[in-house]
């Protein structure tokens, strides 16, 4: 029975459209205009920052994206969430259509594919990033809201007003965490990145973007980990804290690193 005081969950199909055996899921979409979007966005960038990249620079580095997110994201999650399952089940590391993806494990792909194209194009990495992490939170942002139609990654057992009772989270109202995670990683981060970028003059100090960004996602990560369920495989871990924390602080030391490097330069 549904508590009272729970806000009932906005039963939506995963599927959006299905003919005969293909299905188009709302999490597959969310990948695809992630990169649409950001990949317009990029283009927008590069013509008004010019001798960082080029349209057509653009244009070939989504294909690098693309492969680096998806190849990057599924690899994290199997590595880092549930490495002795898929080793009984090995066939099921391709079906990423399942779900079953993790951001740290697709940045780490996103940042190999920009290394080995700005090798390739002879581009300078810091400058390129800081303008791919000024697309990443439109991804993220959308990747959270197809989570929450999802109905996975939930948050934590609450008696909050907004708390609902998610299909797979048994009879209790949990925190609807992947919405908080949506407005941190997502929309409050790409407005501050926005910001620095556009009044701050982040562009003119190479790494300092890219280092707001990994520090900004970090603290919202860890944030949101507080009102999040832990995977059910792996529960809390040392000293009550989560998996996600965990992987997290590495990105806020690289982000720090960044930021003070990039300051310091004259």
């Amino acid at each position: 029975m549904t508590p009272l005081l729970a806000i009932p969950f906005p039963v939506i199909d995963p599927v959006l459209v299905e003919i005969g055996p293909l299905a188009i899921r709302w999490y597959s979409l969310a990948y695809i205009f992630g990169l649409l979007i950001g990949w317009r966005y990029l283009i927008s960038l590069a013509r008004k920052v010019p001798g960082v990249m080029t349209p057509r620079d653009v244009d070939d580095f989504l294909l690098w994206a693309t492969l680096g997110v998806i190849l990057g994201g599924r690899f994290g999650y199997v590595t880092f969430y549930n490495l002795g399952h898929f080793l009984d089940h090995p066939l099921q590391i391709f079906a990423v259509w399942q779900g079953g993806m993790s951001f740290h494990g697709g940045l780490i792909g996103v940042i190999v594919a920009t290394a080995l194209f700005c090798r390739a194009r002879s581009l300078e990495m810091l400058r390129v990033s800081d303008m791919l992490v000024l697309v990443a939170p439109i991804g993220l942002f959308l990747g959270r809201i197809a989570n929450f139609i999802n109905g996975e990654l939930y948050g934590r057992v609450s008696d909050v007003a907004w708390a609902m009772v998610f299909p797979r989270g048994g009879p209790l109202p949990r925190h609807p965490s992947q919405l908080y995670e949506a407005l941190g990683e997502g929309f409050l981060l790409f407005l501050v990145l926005y910001g620095v970028s556009k009044f701050g003059r982040g562009l003119k100090r190479p790494g300092l973007l890219t280092g707001l960004f990994f520090a900004g996602y970090g603290i919202a990560r860890t944030v949101v980990e507080f009102f999040r369920e832990p995977d059910a495989h792996l529960g809390f871990l040392y000293g009550g804290i989560t998996m996600g924390q965990l992987l997290t602080v590495p990105f806020l030391l690289i982000g720090i690193y960044f930021m003070v490097r990039a300051t310091r330069r004259p």
